[in-house]
């Protein structure tokens, strides 16, 4: 037999393995669900819940909600935390990358102690170390610290909620108008550079359109007689109530997956700040550029191509770490699918193959993004 003849016989006997091997799964997975009674499919997701939750960025009703509603809070809370999370560590990360290289001791030191003992320490313990920390440091919640209409207490921050009704709209509007001009103006400002330009400042021109903008708005509508409601908490028997509460879970949730990931990312920068020639910053010098300025216009653009590709495992990781709020409290999806719709309706093989899908469908599509900003920052090759 000619050897791709024998190849294609080979491949085809194994293709046809695996998917007996499924359907054996399969056929004996739907069989026991027969034997309890349990109908296999995902129509169970139209039955009511009839359950709370106790952090919910949509509306939603233990009574009349439906689990396909319980299961879009609970994956909502995940992006919450993990998109939050992802950017406090890339923070952090950064700050205490750059200071690793520092010519100052006390903060290369204090650094270098950072990531020593963060990244060695199991992110389980850590978060429940700032779980019983944050609990532990808050006043009771019958007697809850209070100042500015915002109230703390250990059932967490209650904040006065704004309602966009009406023309309130074009406040998040302005928000996300300003959002996108600080990023055009970086844009310009790095083509700018790249194409020999003078470089400009960065940092303040963003600040001023992402907050200037809505301050605006806010300022305009409140002339306009139409200010912004706000729904203020107020004080109750067990606690706050009203308002936008900010759990004590979800706090040390995100606390702690942010410096847990910082102190890996703090490496990864170090690295790729490290990989670029010491000439680029000595020709820096010598046109006058102040370290600050040669780590955001030469250094760092350069160390991106190396620092990318690794800080994208550390994305999914957050990504995936998330679901460790299931020991603490925090509704993510594991702990609201996994564990409080699986629990009333059976549905395992259902359940377990939706959160896997959704897991995968994540990672797999901050990875495209990630891949996509490594392809724009790595070098043009000839």
């Amino acid at each position: 037999m000619p050897r791709p003849t024998r190849a294609l016989a080979l491949q085809t006997l194994l293709a046809l393995a695996l998917a007996a091997l499924a359907y054996g799964a399969f056929a004996n997975a739907s069989d026991k669900l027969a034997r309890q009674g349990i109908v296999a499919g995902f129509g169970f997701l139209g039955r009511a819940a009839g359950f709370d939750i106790s952090q919910r960025l949509i509306p939603y009703a233990a009574a009349t909600s439906t689990y396909l509603d319980a299961f879009c809070v609970g994956l909502l809370n995940t992006l919450l935390v993990s998109g939050l999370a992802i950017v406090l560590a890339s923070a952090i990360g950064f700050v205490v990358g750059i200071a690793r290289l520092s010519p100052n001791w006390l903060a290369r030191t204090l650094a270098a102690t950072y990531v020593e003992a963060l990244r060695n320490l199991p992110l389980l313990l850590q978060l429940l170390v700032w779980y019983v920390a944050v609990r532990v440091a808050l006043p009771e919640a019958r007697d809850p610290a209070a100042w500015g209409g915002a109230y703390l207490s250990q059932r967490g921050l209650v904040l006065p909620r704004p309602e966009f009704l009406g023309a309130a709209w074009l406040v998040p509007l302005a928000f996300a108008t300003g959002l996108l001009g600080a990023f055009a103006w970086g844009r310009h400002v790095t083509r700018r550079v790249a194409a020999g330009g003078e470089p400009g400042p960065v940092l303040l021109p963003g600040l001023a359109l992402g907050l200037g903008l809505p301050a605006l708005a806010s300022a305009g509508l409140a002339l306009a007689g139409r200010p912004v409601a706000f729904a203020w908490p107020v004080p109750g028997p067990y606690g706050p109530e009203g308002g936008l509460p900010v759990l004590p879970e979800f706090a040390a949730l995100l606390l702690g997956l942010s410096t847990y990931t910082a102190a890996f990312i703090a490496e990864i920068v170090r690295a790729g700040l490290a990989s670029v020639a010491r000439g680029q910053g000595e020709a820096a010098a010598a046109l006058g550029l102040s370290r600050a300025r040669t780590l955001r216009l030469v250094t760092i653009p350069q160390a991106m191509r190396v620092i990318v590709p690794p800080l994208t495992s550390q994305y999914l990781n957050i990504t995936k770490n998330s679901s460790l709020a299931v020991l603490i409290g925090y509704p993510d999806l594991v702990h609201v699918v996994m564990g409080t719709v699986l629990n009333q309706t059976n549905q395992a093989v259902e359940v377990v193959g939706l959160t896997m899908a959704v897991y995968l469908t994540l990672s797999l599509g901050l990875a495209a993004l990630m891949n996509a900003y490594n392809r724009r920052v790595a070098p043009v090759t000839r």
